[in-house]
């Protein structure tokens, strides 16, 4: 259980590294105004069809079962 728990967490930090390691770049090459704008949209997308998600659960089906019609 630890083990697996150690592997989660190395992984999340090496994602967040090379997550700081891109913006750095970006932002030295003066390219992170521009991926922001692009990215904006994108996540503000993502964060209604979670909200969404997390709305729906409480009704007891599943979001793949709503999409299909059937309930």
């Amino acid at each position: 259980m630890l083990i697996r728990f150690a592997l989660i967490a190395g992984g999340l930090v090496v994602l967040a590294l090379l997550i700081f390691a891109i913006a750095l770049t970006l932002k030295r090459r003066g390219r992170l105004d521009e991926v922001r704008r692009y990215a904006d949209p994108v996540m503000r997308a993502g964060l209604r069809v979670a909200a969404r998600r997390l709305e729906g659960g409480k009704s007891g089906a599943s979001w793949s079962r709503r999409q299909d019609g059937r309930r």
